[in-house]
């Protein structure tokens, strides 16, 4: 069975915790030269995402596959520092096998350019030689840690931006569908899915205060109402406002539950979430 690890889950200016980003996992560890294999998806603003990893016991050289989504600074600035991380165990020769980094085919020069203008050629010396860069396409499919992934554009107002859908090793689909409100453009890839990741700037009833619309994100009620008109078992909602953590979980579920009646799951950074029925 595998494991969803929450890295974080704010929003771009969030400080009070991690922007939203997450790995998957088996939950138990495979005896495998490479070690225990994780795929990460996407990196946060900055080498906040070195603690995170730290924190959830995440060793970087067991990293072998990363998504990132899009060109937001919150989604795309850690990877310069997991290249130097992952560069650096490359020359101490204690990184086995290779990196591949997928993204839509406009981020490759995008993620190459920041890292050889912040990081030492020491550590990038590896691009398209170790550190393999995937471009895709609407509907690509690749294999990660023995699943098939199906990459999709989600049709995003600002920019461009892919999620994934994949099934797990129990026969179960998840879906994560970026940190943008969801459009039936994508009816196609995420009909049927047992889990749905899915972003919620605020509460419904502070909309008012928190403008999430003029931020293309939507709010915990019409998160809950999609996945309930969906008959999504379950729902993931994170991507928040960060100006009620200590009460984000009980207001959100409290909303949400009006709304949906799944297995509705507001994530703290660093929990570990089961991926089961």
């Amino acid at each position: 069975m595998e494991e969803l690890v929450v890295l974080g889950t704010g929003y771009a200016e969030a400080v009070r915790c991690f922007n939203t980003c997450f790995a998957i996992r088996d939950n138990k560890p495979k005896e495998s030269p490479i070690g225990r294999e994780t795929f990460l998806v996407d990196s946060g603003g900055g080498n906040g995402i070195l603690k995170a990893l730290l924190d959830a016991d995440i060793d970087c050289k067991d990293i072998h596959h990363i998504f990132v989504t899009h060109e937001h600074t919150d989604h795309i600035l850690g990877m310069p520092w997991l290249i130097r991380v992952i560069g650096k165990a490359m020359n101490q020769e204690k990184y086995v096998g290779n990196l591949y980094i997928y993204c839509h085919a406009d981020l490759v020069d995008t993620i190459k350019t920041i890292t050889q203008l912040t990081v030492q050629k020491k550590f990038w010396k590896y691009f398209d030689d170790r550190i393999i860069f995937v471009p895709l396409n609407d509907g690509d499919k690749q294999t990660i840690l023995g699943r098939e992934t199906t990459f999709f554009d989600i049709h995003s107002t600002k920019a461009k931006q892919y999620g994934f859908t994949c099934q797990l090793a129990s026969g179960l689909k998840l879906t994560c569908a970026g940190d943008e409100p969801y459009t039936e453009m994508i009816n196609s890839y995420v009909d049927g899915s047992d889990w749905l990741l899915h972003e919620a700037f605020c509460l419904y009833s502070m909309r008012d205060k928190f403008n999430p619309y003029e931020k293309h994100h939507s709010t915990v009620r019409e998160a809950c109402a999609l996945a309930e008109k969906m008959k999504i078992p379950n729902l993931v909602l994170w991507h928040t406002e960060d100006k009620h953590l200590a009460d984000r979980k009980k207001l959100y579920e409290a909303e949400g539950r009006e709304f949906y009646h799944g297995n509705l799951i507001v994530p703290d950074d660093g929990d570990i979430i089961r991926l089961k029925k």
